[in-house]
């Protein structure tokens, strides 16, 4: 006489990239998952973010070897399918400000001697490489690199979730604050901000922002550097942009249906914040920003934004991700990063692994959450 083995339950907390990649993972795995978000899918940084995948610049050697894998992934997606409009790899290109042309030079070193694929060129160089830049706005120089791209992460969302739906996930929308639920100090469950509780043997924290708050009452302690940024979208516009342009007045990727993604930090003290966490801008600061980004685009076309989003970024106080099982709540894992686009994959694959198998992914060793707490 036989019995059936009852699937792991896995509870997430989060419907961004990282916990629905993450939910789609554990499903792959053979778990039960309930996929619990405050209000709808991708209604916090997900749906906001310049999503590019990258690795370039300056970090400590685990977090640029974690995004490289991240690329990785993103790029066998890539390889299934390379005509969805909403994952790309057309490079990326960046330039600081005319007076800090050796703090490029210096970039384009260090990518370098990392192995990371970089080209230093001057203006008149730009169009050989990667097209629909005005060259006239770039100063001495500025770094190509090939190999990145970016990815429109509420299509991801949507992609991914018709495998969680098709493999039997559980979600569960408009749920408010969720907090984790410990029995004997294990996690067990979520409840709802209405009392809602669902049992789970395993709990995933991955709500961007909110994460270091929905992990407080737990006893655990994640610093949050979260700062307000916003994403504008423009209204469609004749361009033939491939590159993602990161330059000292506006951040700039192409955007599924012939409109531009658009963001920047110099206009974050003209945000303004209310009680009951909304925020408003000027109109007037949106259209400043199209008006930025045009000068990057070969000939200038007429920018309009479309839409815009605002909210936190995610960015744990030391600015490296924060992944894994919490000490004090055995059970409960998190997910927390700013890079949440080039992870989000990677991420998902990883944290699923460890919560189905209990063990703990080299990789992940410099981010776990006790780091904090030493």
């Amino acid at each position: 006489m036989s019995s059936a083995v009852s699937a792991k339950h896995v509870a997430v907390i989060g419907g961004g990239i990282l916990g629905v990649s993450s939910a789609v993972h554990l499903l792959r795995a053979g778990a039960a998952v309930t996929l619990i978000t405050e209000s709808q899918l991708c209604s916090e940084a997900t749906g906001r973010s310049l999503s590019w995948l990258n690795s370039a610049g300056e970090r400590s050697r685990p977090y640029h070897e974690l995004r490289m894998a991240g690329v990785d992934r993103y790029r066998t997606l890539f390889a299934a399918d390379p005509h969805r409009e909403w994952l790309q790899f057309g490079g990326g290109l960046m330039w600081n400000a005319e007076d800090k042309s050796e703090v490029t030079e210096a970039r384009h070193v260090y990518e370098k001697s990392i192995g990371y694929d970089s080209m230093l060129l001057e203006p008149a160089a730009i169009g050989s490489v990667t097209p629909g830049i005005n060259a006239s706005a770039i100063p001495e120089n500025a770094i190509f690199n090939p190999g990145e791209g970016w990815v429109s992460l509420p299509d991801l969302v949507d992609f991914l979730m018709d495998e969680f739906h098709e493999r039997g996930g559980q979600l569960v929308t408009n749920a408010g604050k969720a907090s984790v639920v410990l029995t004997d100090g294990v996690a067990s469950g979520v409840t709802t901000a209405d009392g809602e509780t669902y049992g789970a043997d395993a709990v995933l924290v991955a709500c961007g922002a909110a994460t270091p708050a929905v992990v407080a009452p737990l006893g655990v302690e994640i610093p949050n550097a979260s700062p307000i940024a916003m994403l504008v979208v423009t209204k469609p516009v004749e361009h033939s942009l491939s590159a993602v342009l990161n330059t000292p007045r506006a951040a700039v990727r192409p955007n599924p249906g012939g409109t531009l993604a658009l963001d920047h930090d110099w206009y974050e003290e003209q945000i303004s914040e209310f009680p009951d966490g909304s925020f408003t801008i000027p109109e007037e600061v949106v259209q400043e920003l199209a008006d930025e980004a045009s000068k990057l685009v070969a000939g200038n076309p007429e920018l309009k934004p479309a839409s815009w989003k605002i909210g936190r970024k995610p960015i744990p106080g030391d600015g490296e991700p924060v992944f894994g099982e919490l000490d004090k709540a055995p059970g409960c894992f998190v997910a927390f990063t700013h890079s949440g686009a080039t992870l989000g994959l990677i991420a998902g694959e990883l944290m699923a692994e460890e919560i189905m198998s209990g063990k703990k992914h080299p990789m992940l060793a410099t981010f776990r959450p006790e780091r904090f707490n030493k």
